[in-house]
């Protein structure tokens, strides 16, 4: 358990931090899957422009350092490529 001032301050920190980031990431899932669910439907125009939204949020949560850069990007060229082969 936490003894000093600082370390229990941390602690709260951490907490917070967590909740923020655990929401961002939640917020980029779902743009991905509204891309999926675009391209399931087989509307390519819906899924450019869903992906288009999406791309955004990705490259926000690499710069917030809640996902890495390689994992957005491994994300985006796949859901692109998906996109581009719809009909």
């Amino acid at each position: 358990m936490a003894n000093t001032p600082q370390a229990k301050k941390r602690i709260r920190r951490n907490a917070n931090r967590a909740a923020i980031n655990g929401a961002r990431v939640s917020r980029i899932r779902t743009f991905i899957k509204a891309v999926e669910s675009a391209i399931a439907s087989g509307k390519k125009d819906d899924a450019a422009a869903a992906l288009k939204a999406a791309q955004p949020e990705m490259a926000r949560g690499v710069a917030r350092g809640v996902i890495h850069k390689n994992t957005a990007s491994r994300k985006f060229s796949r859901l692109t490529k998906r996109v581009a082969s719809l009909g």
